[in-house]
């Protein structure tokens, strides 16, 4: 925290987004704030969320807000959010269990680009 008891922090929130031929979508959005603490960070993202949701058609707050305290002003390559988590599966499995469950909507960029 700065002296003027002002930090950075990051907040992620998740949405449901509507449905897709499989089933319902969910989005993650991290927004950044500048705050006095946690409890700061959270209330300005979840009014955010609620507004943002309120502008999208079928779009929902889910109601989840996870903040992360910033250590470094935000610029390039600044680490802007950090969760961990305990978890018995090794790597490959971790990462097709939450990350590439194969339901995502994202690219693939070819190695070494």
């Amino acid at each position: 925290m700065r002296r003027d008891g002002f930090g950075w922090f990051s907040v992620r929130c998740v949405f449901r987004a509507g449905s897709g031929p499989a089933g319902q979508l969910y989005e993650e959005r991290l927004t950044l704030w500048r705050v006095g603490g946690f409890d700061e960070a959270i209330a300005e993202a979840e009014a955010e969320a609620i507004e943002y949701a309120a502008e999208q058609p079928d779009v929902i707050f889910a109601g989840l807000a996870q903040a992360y305290r910033l250590f470094d002003e935000p610029g390039h390559g600044a680490e802007v959010f950090s969760l961990i988590r305990e978890s018995e599966l090794d790597p490959q499995a971790y990462l097709t269990r939450f990350f590439d469950t194969g339901a995502e909507r994202q690219g693939h960029v070819a190695p070494g680009a």
